[in-house]
């Protein structure tokens, strides 16, 4: 182990796993109860970014790719003289975090800096040789949300998978799952329905970092689609926090939530896209989109509020409660509906509810609207929820689907999968 550092406060230790090929850099600091959260690109800044000097970077961000102190890694990594910052790239929701969901992106010159954005959203979803051609490396500084279907860490993983194969050096930088690391949650995701919202073989709630998940998939087989020597031959760097535990959720963090995507403005939101994206897949539930409450606001076709509020409560589904609140629409139409609310965190199921929701639709609506679901809608749902045996249970059940038996088997799997990834988790 080499070890160097300014000071007796601050060192640095330098880690070489599986045979050089993956580089783990963890910097130790003298911590107190008031130890404040370093994210990934704290510590690089803080380092001088010497991991990037002498080398041709490219950098995979957004706008809530930001320092602890709410400046953006593109202008930091730019305006730094330790760094050649070449190319930029952009996910789902381009680099501005303005373009909308599903909607592809074009390429185009930052106006910040002048440097080409590459979109990996659009033409393209993974690099072509021809991006990476000119760049020793890549760093990727993504805020996820914790959830499988979100396509930061799909873009995450079509990344490593491309510059692997180019030889081309990954550098990730930590951020925390705003969910915190003990949540996991959900089905697996069967083999047949991986796909760009559905990238990893993981429950829906996963309650890793997305530098775990980089660690985790460079050393597990199979996981990038790419040949094993490629996989095994390239090279990972990962930047992780400090003063971050698992048990923490973002606002215990004293960080400052930065909107990930149009529909994730808020840590309302954040903690609403697993409780309920799944169930407004199909039928008649909508989940506030377009209100002040996306993710949080439930209402449904033909029922009144107090009809969906009083039917949430007979599920007494742990941790929530339910409050009838009227908003507007987004055309500015008043509206009312059922607002969800956390009441008790370490109690709250983040799936549940979603599932609850289908059960609800199928007892609601003759026939159900999972009975005569067209294939384009069918496999949508299914990339999203991944499991063929509860989309079967929707189809047979007609009014009498019932979560209990599948919830009970997911919490199984769910907790041999925290098995397998301990390896991997940094904290």
């Amino acid at each position: 182990m080499h070890k160097v550092g300014p000071s007796s406060q601050i060192s640095f230790s330098f880690y070489p796993l599986v045979c050089g090929l993956i580089v783990f850099f963890l910097l130790i600091i003298s911590t107190n109860a008031n130890s404040r959260i370093l994210l990934g690109v704290d510590y690089l800044e803080a380092r001088n970014f010497d991991v990037l000097q002498g080398k041709r970077v490219g950098l995979l961000t957004h706008p809530a790719g930001v320092n602890s102190q709410g400046k953006s890694t593109v202008l930091l990594l730019h305006t730094s003289e330790a760094v050649n910052l070449t190319a930029l790239f952009g996910p789902e929701h381009g680099i501005y975090g303005d373009e909308k969901a599903s909607v592809p992106v074009d390429d185009k010159i930052d106006h910040r800096t002048n440097l080409p954005v590459f979109s990996l959203y659009g033409k393209f979803r993974k690099p072509t040789a021809k991006m990476l051609a000119n760049l020793d490396c890549v760093v990727i500084d993504l805020q996820d949300v914790g959830v499988r279907c979100y396509t930061y860490v799909s873009c995450m993983r079509y990344v490593m998978e491309a510059c692997f194969e180019a030889g081309v050096e990954v550098i990730v930088l930590d951020r925390p799952n705003p969910l915190g690391g003990l949540k996991v949650a959900g089905p697996m995701i069967d083999p047949e329905w991986i796909s760009y919202v559905g990238a990893f073989p993981m429950p829906f709630v996963h309650g890793m970092t997305i530098a775990e998940l980089a660690l985790w998939s460079k050393q597990t087989s199979g996981i990038l689609k790419i040949e094993e020597q490629v996989r095994k031959k390239g090279k990972l760097t990962l930047v992780p926090m400090q003063n971050w535990k698992r048990s923490m959720t973002w606002p215990s963090t004293g960080l400052k939530w930065y909107p990930t995507s149009p529909n994730i403005p808020t840590l309302d939101s954040v903690a609403g896209y697993p409780m309920t994206g799944l169930g407004a897949q199909m039928g008649k539930f909508k989940h506030g989109i377009g209100t002040q409450y996306p993710f949080r606001f439930l209402t449904y076709e033909g029922k009144s509020s107090a009809d969906v509020k009083k039917a949430l409560e007979e599920l007494r589904l742990k941790g929530l409660s339910y409050k009838i609140l009227d908003t507007t629409d987004s055309s500015g139409k008043k509206i009312s509906g059922v607002y969800i609310a956390i009441q008790n965190w370490s109690e709250w199921q983040p799936t549940e509810l979603a599932f609850a929701m289908m059960q609800l639709s199928a007892r609601w609506q003759s026939p159900s609207p999972f009975k005569n679901a067209k294939k384009s809608e069918i496999n949508l749902f299914n990339k999203h929820v991944g499991s063929s045996a509860w989309w079967d249970h929707l189809q047979g059940s007609g009014g009498q689907v019932n979560p209990g038996p599948f919830l009970k088997r997911w919490n199984a799997e769910v907790a041999n999968f925290r098995r397998q990834v301990m390896p991997y988790l940094i904290y």
